[in-house]
């Protein structure tokens, strides 16, 4: 069988504010960091590191962003930082429950 010669993926990355989905052809073979970086996104978000963000495919972190090869029609995520940590987050929220009840 004959690998096809580019596939068509998705990249996107979102703020609170706004988000920005892209689509675009890329070569087969072509790697989730190499996509971020072929689509451009960094000129729409100033600021976007995109050599050293986390990624994802359809909600799911991938370890080794710079090494999985994509796939026709996946869509790349690019994560902000946490800007808190979810459990500290709810050990806070249900120490309030608990002061509100008592």
């Amino acid at each position: 069988m004959v690998e096809p010669r580019s596939i068509v993926v998705e990249v996107a990355y979102a703020l609170p504010e706004r988000q920005c989905l892209l689509r675009l052809s890329v070569p087969y073979g072509t790697r989730m960091r190499e996509a971020v970086q072929l689509s451009g996104i960094a000129v729409h978000f100033p600021g976007l590191d995109v050599q050293s963000c986390p990624l994802g495919i359809f909600g799911k972190a991938v370890a080794r962003p710079d090494e999985r090869v994509l796939e026709e029609g996946e869509r790349v995520e690019i994560y902000r930082p946490l800007i808190a940590d979810p459990k500290e987050v709810r050990k806070q929220r249900a120490a309030r429950a608990k002061a509100a009840r008592g």
